[in-house]
């Protein structure tokens, strides 16, 4: 049972109870609720990998902010 999925695998055990609860409780993924892992990009989805810009609730990592900076009203000084 190789799958990278947990869904697959979980169609696959439903029917043993004893095997269905162990893998729930060890092999499903967890909530994070601190690290890179926690903030997305809410364009592309990215995930703390670069800089991602949390001010102002925008929540974008620095590839789109620079792609949208002038239509949400940012400038760039020189």
């Amino acid at each position: 049972m190789t799958t990278s999925h947990p869904d697959k695998i979980l169609n696959q055990i439903r029917e043993k109870p004893a095997k269905y609860k162990k893998f729930l409780k060890y092999n499903l993924p967890k909530k994070r609720t601190n690290g890179r892992g926690v903030h997305k990009c809410t364009r592309c989805g990215r995930t703390g990998n670069g800089g991602n810009i949390q001010s102002y609730g925008l929540n974008l990592c620095r590839c789109c902010f620079r792609d949208i900076a002038s239509h949400i009203g940012f400038k760039k000084y020189s």
